[in-house]
């Protein structure tokens, strides 16, 4: 058996020179990506193939060396953009923070991402790009994730009001709806600033949260961790 294994195992050097081969593939891949991007905030969100080649400075073929085929282009730009606006996002979630402060950050992060973004986040969500089906939808995903990071907060500090933390993950899913709907609106709209959106959106934001205090005979001015620590800028 142990020439058997001596057989098919692969030589350190080999295993080495694989490694080094997929570490190259994935750095080349990630440098189409930024060129992707680049090419997308340059011809908006119905970008084509030889628009994203030319921006990287190569052919079409070269391009689909690296992704199987346009789908493959659009779940590593997609999630490339949604993993950046998440790392955001979760670099703002301080538990101890008052909640109207942690809630005021995170809608506005969102808010003007999108704004700055407005062709890359056409682009994710708009999905029209691959030619076909993609099995996983990166803008689920990143709601989920920021939902699920949001829940954890509002049901530790429902927990130590001594209330019912039922409510923490549907109210945080139905927020992170809402917020990424009305984006969607105003985006396209744009009626009103966004520091308005903002402010509108926190204060449904707050009535639904309030709603849940008011469940538990709570008003929403005794329920604070701690005071604000003063305004957030925009």
């Amino acid at each position: 058996m142990s020439d058997d294994i001596a057989r098919v195992k692969p030589e350190r050097g080999e295993t080495s020179l694989k490694g080094s081969r997929s570490g190259r593939r994935e750095e080349r891949r990630a440098v189409l990506v930024q060129a992707a991007t680049a090419a997308i905030r340059k011809h908006g969100p119905d970008v084509a193939m030889e628009d994203i080649a030319a921006e990287a400075g190569v052919s079409k073929p070269i391009l689909y060396r690296y992704f199987q085929d346009k789908a493959d282009l659009y779940m590593a730009v997609s999630e490339h953009a949604t993993a950046f606006l998440r790392a955001t996002l979760l670099r703002g979630l301080d538990e101890q923070a008052d909640p109207r402060v942690l809630l005021r950050l995170v809608i506005d992060t969102y808010l003007t991402f999108i704004q700055q973004e407005p062709d890359l986040y056409r682009f994710v969500v708009r999905r029209s790009f691959p030619d076909r089906p993609v099995q996983r939808d990166p803008v689920t995903t990143n709601n989920e994730l920021i939902a699920g990071a949001l829940a954890e907060i509002f049901r530790d500090w429902l927990g130590k009001l001594g209330m019912d933390q039922g409510g923490a993950e549907t109210w945080a899913h139905a927020g992170v709806g809402m917020v990424q709907a009305a984006g969607d609106w105003w985006l396209e709209r744009r009626t009103l600033s966004r520091e308005a959106l903002r402010d509108y959106l926190l204060m449904m934001v707050l009535g639904a949260l309030d709603g849940i205090l008011q469940a538990n005979q709570l008003s929403t001015e005794k329920p604070t961790l701690r005071p604000a620590a003063g305004p957030i800028s925009t």
